[in-house]
């Protein structure tokens, strides 16, 4: 299976919930005892279906061909006044960064951002009541209870937005598949041509003192990908959940860096103004072809924010990046335009 098929960031569910059990209507007998009061117990609650964020899973592939997700009902009451057992609760794990929308009304509901973090997608239908909570003064033995509720049954949708320290931002093919395999350990797809990387790739980038922080190799973005162009809108909300934007923009592009870098950041606006709070570094990779004299005139005309010139191939400017990068993710400032 190839690694486009498995990295899945977006599946529609149907979720039932579980119907709560029946409360229970019973009339106490025994041996010493022919006419008693009420004794039904309470129904138990239908089961619901829970979202648990997991650090293990990056993908939502193992829910995209589980389209029906159903959970039990609930038992109901007996004698006794005894309850119900609870309907067995449907727990999904996604990955961290994982938002739930209702489909029909597109309105988010919750996100996932912690391990171990459980949040209730699809509650299950309360358990009726027994007839003793109905016993009253003129009424003696009540011979009725509760239904249980009804578990409901709804579409929703979950979507994935990468969850990462560092998110690079590109045009396709400036490079930033090789920076991601030279400063971490992932092995994503490189070639010479625009989008090789059609899913996000995650690597952990080593850092002094064993310290580390996470890289993730956004998708190429194009001119208009804010408009939805292509995958571009797809691509682009991987980027709202980085810390830090690191902006590649190789030397020997077509156009001036500055140009490169304005019209990356335009679409980045046009798609979520809010982007523009976040940290932002700029790369100018592929340095290697540069001379000292061409270096220092590129240097007269970038962004006024932090750069850097660096390679890759020839392991240029690494530590230096390195040590921009985690700087900004620990400032703990947002980034204020010079």
């Amino acid at each position: 299976m190839s690694q486009s098929s498995n990295f899945v960031d977006y599946v529609k569910i149907c979720c039932r919930s579980g119907h709560g059990g029946a409360g229970s209507s019973h009339l106490h007998r025994d041996i010493l005892t022919s006419k008693g009061g009420p004794d039904g117990g309470d129904g138990g609650r239908g089961g619901h279906i829970i979202l648990k964020g997991s650090s293990q899973l990056w993908t939502l592939l193992h829910l995209k061909y589980r389209k029906h997700i159903i959970a039990e009902n609930g038992f109901p009451g007996s004698s006794g006044q005894k309850s119900g057992r609870t309907g067995k609760d449907e727990i999904l794990e996604v990955p961290l960064g994982t938002i739930a929308r209702d489909a029909e009304t597109g309105e988010i509901l919750f996100e996932i951002t912690n391990e171990g973090e459980t949040k209730i997608l699809t509650p299950g239908g309360r358990g009726g009541l027994g007839n003793w909570h109905f016993k009253t003064s003129t009424k003696q033995t009540p011979r009725f209870s509760q239904p249980g509720e009804a578990g409901k049954e709804e579409w929703m949708v979950l979507e994935l937005k990468i969850l990462a320290d560092v998110g690079l931002v590109g045009f396709p093919n400036a490079g930033k598949s090789t920076l991601l395999s030279v400063v971490s350990a992932a092995k994503p797809e490189i070639a010479d041509y625009a989008f090789t990387t059609l899913v996000p790739n995650l690597g952990i980038v080593s850092y002094r003192d064993n310290r580390s922080f996470i890289m993730a190799d956004i998708p190429g973005i194009i001119e208009g990908a804010s408009k939805g162009k292509g995958l571009g809108i797809r691509f682009l909300r991987h980027i709202e959940r980085n810390s830090v934007l690191l902006f590649l923009v190789p030397a020997d592009t077509g156009r001036t860096i500055k140009q490169e870098y304005e019209i990356l950041l335009n679409e980045l606006e046009d798609y979520n103004p809010e982007l523009m709070q976040k940290p932002r570094i700029l790369a100018i990779s592929k340095s290697d072809l540069l001379d000292d004299e061409l270096m220092n005139e590129m240097k007269l005309d970038l962004p006024a924010i932090p750069y850097v010139f660096m390679s890759s191939v020839a392991q240029r400017g690494l530590l230096e990046l390195k040590d921009m990068l985690w700087k900004e993710i620990n400032s703990g400032t947002d980034f204020q335009t010079v």
